[in-house]
């Protein structure tokens, strides 16, 4: 954490009106790999609520395949059908600021699912598919709150980030506690890893955010998940499986 190394958020969420926030380098913007992927799907319902994209059975199925099992080829064909330029102008538009100069940057996506170069980088930090904490965190909170787009086209875009298809990091820390669901988008590539999350137990709900420039990011994840959950939720202290 002090090499800013580690980048966390944690929000809860129980009480949507009053949300508690904790982070660690939360404006720390790191290589964040698919997780990013949030900014396509965005982008994507942006485009459906200004009618130049039907969301259709097709449309649902390419993205829900980018985030629930992080196909990089449905990202880029997405990417490719929202525009490269348009995506980033969303982005850093008034009404969503989620890559924003004064606050060290956050999401950006300058570079398709694959092997084709970078087309651009973000202007701060000069990387290709980035984030930081707090605007993804941000992003979570805004869509749970009705405040990132239309309530239909929220609740589609946040089912679509349920039942996770790749089952490590956040949701391999969390596998051991009954009643969780998890919608959430996380990243990997080489030693950058990335997860985010809105994490329901009950009445209990948070959204729980983490980014890693180490080999040991995706353990420290599904640590980091698993200490978090019975602090946020604790009658889940005593009610692992199993116990």
């Amino acid at each position: 954490m002090r090499q800013q190394h580690l980048a966390v958020a944690l929000t809860d969420i129980s009480e949507p009106g009053d949300p508690r926030l904790a982070s660690v380098n939360g404006d720390t913007m790191l290589y964040a790999a698919s997780l990013p992927k949030i900014a396509i799907l965005l982008g994507a319902f942006v485009e459906v609520e200004r009618g130049r994209l039907r969301l259709d059975a097709s449309t649902r199925r390419s993205l829900t395949d980018m985030v629930r099992v992080s196909s990089n080829e449905e990202a880029t064909r997405m990417l490719n059908r929202v525009g490269k330029s348009n995506l980033i102008q969303i982005l850093s538009s008034n009404r969503f600021r989620f890559y924003d100069p004064a606050t060290n940057g956050g999401l950006w996506v300058g570079k398709e699912y694959g092997k084709s170069p970078a087309y651009r980088r973000d202007p701060l930090h000069n990387i290709s598919h980035g984030a930081t904490a707090l605007q993804t965190a941000r992003f979570y909170y805004l869509l749970e709150t009705g405040h990132l787009l239309r309530p239909g086209l929220a609740r589609e875009m946040k089912s679509m980030l349920g039942n996770p298809g790749i089952h490590h990091k956040f949701v391999k820390g969390l596998a051991d506690y009954s009643g969780v669901r998890v919608f959430r988008k996380s990243g990997s590539w080489r030693h950058w890893h990335a997860d985010s999350a809105i994490v329901e137990d009950g009445a209990s709900k948070y959204i729980l955010v983490a980014l890693a420039e180490d080999a040991r990011g995706g353990q420290w994840m599904e640590d980091i998940a698993r200490a978090v959950h019975p602090v946020m939720v604790p009658k889940k202290r005593l009610a692992r499986l199993g116990d």
